[in-house]
Order: structure tokens, then C-alpha cells, then sequence
């Protein structure tokens, strides 16, 4: 800063003023620009936040980069907050509470401005966390039935069943159920219990479930999944899979078992990635604006900001609940 100042003409809290984007003239802040610009200068967010006693960056948890769907909210996230001049620090949980709690920890340090961060399952300690932290959290992709603060999100559970529903409409009893076998996908877990819910609310016999792979769950473990399913119930009309890319998979391996789709066997899967539309037979599926529920959980962190400055500064917890559409996309494999 100080050969900024130098450079520039200036004083070095003039730099500051400039760089803070305080009262400065237009002259002045153009030779500021000018040397910062010629000397590579780059401020330190750190310092900034310390003076200012607030941080530019927004902390945003999700399971998986490595998911489409989770790269979109990411996105819809960046579209609103960086417009504001907001930045966000990513981190990826790998579906772990306790790396969730760890990754909470290590960001509360940097005290953001506030934090999105997805599903509604935490530990006790990062529960306490963030509840103490004093800035606006959102919860995503969930609907909380006691949130810490803001959600943004839709019950997995009714989405779940509602493809069960459409499933018997189309005449399928023999239902199955294939999902992966980790304990950490909650929002896995919510699809496999709509499914179990829905087939005892239509009569439909006892549930049929295969849990294969850990989580995230990719086109390699629909296979498997599938070829287990068949030994076991040889008889299943139809398969209700708990992502696309198992669906993908399961298709895959009836066309190496040469078994039609969807004339002996339908399949479905969940969430309408773009494989879903791109895979033949294309997937019937349940779909979820990923990044929409970045957008809106992006405007209510920027609503839950605005009021701080309109009020005390402070933060109030307000349990809002933002609920997001989804709907069955019917297409060929079901």
C-alpha cells in the first residue's frame, strides 16, 4: 500500500479510502487505480475484514463437486452473491457430518458473511455453531422440519413418492428400489423412505430394495444393483432408481441382458441430469431445479444481509422455508 501511495501521489490511508470504496475524487481515484494497476498491487482481504469487522466471501458447503446437480446450485449461488460483491469459499463434505463440522470450523475463522450449506443433517457441535455464529445460514436442497435459520429446498421424501405414484399409474405392482448403501446420503435415505411409504400406502406388496455403492452414487453402480434386483425378484416390472446416473447404469445392463426397457422392465431415475435426456431409452425422472435453489438460497442470504444494514447490524434468526417445485419429466424408459 505504501508504494501505491508512492506511486500515486497519495497518502496511504487515500489508498485505503479508494480501495474500501469511500469518499475519494474522481482524479484521485484514477491515479490510485493507475498504480495499483502498474505495481500488481492486491489488497489483503484479511486486513480488510479485520478493519472492517466484515469479510467479502460467502462459505458454501456441499457433499460433491463431482455432482451436476450440486455444481448447478453452486452456480445459480455465484450468479446472485458475486453480482453484490460477494465471493464464495467452496467446500466439499464428501457426504461426512464430521468433515461438515471440521469444514464450519475452519470457515467461521475467516468470519464470512454468511453460510449456505446443503441438507438439514448436522452434528450437534456444528448445529451450536452456526447457530451461535451471529450471520445468516441457509439450508439447502432440504425441508427441515426445524430449520437454523433459512431453508431452500423441497421434501425428497413426497418427490420419492410421487414417482412411486406414476409408476402404479402407469400399471407396475412388482416395484423395486435401487439406492446406494451409505448411511451419509440423507437426502438417498428420504427417496428410499417416499418409496417405502408410497408402496404400502397403494397395496403394492412388500418393497423391493437393493442399497449398492457408497455415496455419490455414479453410472457404475446401477449395474450391480440391477443384477442383484433380478436374481433376487426375477418378476420386477418396474425400478425406481435413486439418481439418474444408477438409472443410466441399470439401463445399461438390460441392454447387455438383451431385456427391453421399458417393454419388459421400466426404469426411472431422479434428479434430470443431462444424461437423463441424452440416454436411450431416455430416463423418466423426477426434476429438481438445482440451480434455481442456488438462486433463491443466494436472494435470501442478500435479503438476510439488507436487513442487517437496515437495522442494528445484527442478525435475527428468522426460520424461513423457501419451498422449491419438482415434477416427474415422463419419457421413453418408463
Amino acid at each position: 500500500m505504501s508504494d501505491v501511495a508512492e506511486l500515486a501521489g497519495v497518502s496511504k490511508m487515500t489508498v485505503s479510502r479508494v480501495l474500501a470504496g469511500r469518499s475519494a475524487s474522481e482524479a484521485t481515484r484514477a491515479r490510485v487505480q493507475r498504480a495499483i494497476d502498474e505495481l500488481g498491487y492486491v489488497a489483503d482481504a484479511a486486513a480488510g475484514a479485520l478493519s472492517s469487522g466484515r469479510s467479502s466471501f460467502v462459505a458454501v458447503l456441499v457433499p460433491s463437486m463431482s455432482s451436476s446437480n450440486f455444481s448447478d446450485t453452486v452456480s445459480g449461488l455465484t450468479a446472485v452473491l458475486e453480482a453484490q460483491g460477494l465471493e464464495l469459499l467452496i467446500g466439499d463434505t464428501d457426504y461426512s457430518l464430521e468433515r461438515e463440522e471440521r469444514l464450519v470450523r475452519q470457515m467461521l475463522r475467516h468470519q464470512p458473511r454468511c453460510i449456505a450449506l446443503t441438507g438439514s443433517q448436522h452434528t450437534e457441535a456444528t448445529r451450536a455453531l452456526l447457530e451461535r455464529s451471529g450471520v445468516p445460514v441457509v439450508e439447502m436442497w432440504d425441508q427441515p422440519a426445524h430449520p437454523i435459520d433459512m431453508s431452500v429446498g423441497f421434501s425428497n421424501v413426497s418427490a420419492a413418492r410421487e414417482m412411486v405414484r406414476y409408476l402404479a399409474g402407469k400399471g407396475h405392482k412388482r416395484i423395486a428400489f435401487i439406492g446406494g448403501a451409505s448411511e451419509l446420503d440423507w437426502r438417498g435415505l428420504d427417496r428410499l423412505k417416499g418409496y417405502q411409504q408410497e408402496m404400502k400406502a397403494l397395496g403394492l406388496g412388500e418393497p423391493r430394495m437393493v442399497r449398492h455403492g457408497d455415496s455419490p452414487i455414479t453410472m457404475s453402480h446401477g449395474a450391480p444393483a440391477l443384477a442383484a434386483l433380478l436374481e433376487r425378484w426375477p418378476d420386477t416390472e418396474a425400478v425406481m432408481c435413486v439418481s439418474d446416473m444408477s438409472a443410466f447404469g441399470a439401463i445399461m445392463e438390460c441392454q447387455r441382458r438383451g431385456i427391453a426397457v421399458p417393454g419388459q422392465i421400466a426404469v426411472a431415475g431422479f434428479g434430470n441430469f443431462e444424461i437423463a435426456a441424452c440416454c436411450h431409452p431416455a430416463i423418466t425422472t423426477v426434476s429438481v431445479d438445482a440451480y434455481g435453489i442456488g438462486r433463491r438460497a443466494g436472494e435470501a442470504l442478500l435479503g438476510a444481509l439488507a436487513a442487517e444494514d437496515s437495522e442494528s447490524g445484527a442478525h435475527a434468526r428468522r426460520t424461513v422455508k423457501t419451498r422449491i417445485h419438482y415434477n416427474v419429466v415422463e419419457r421413453e424408459s418408463a
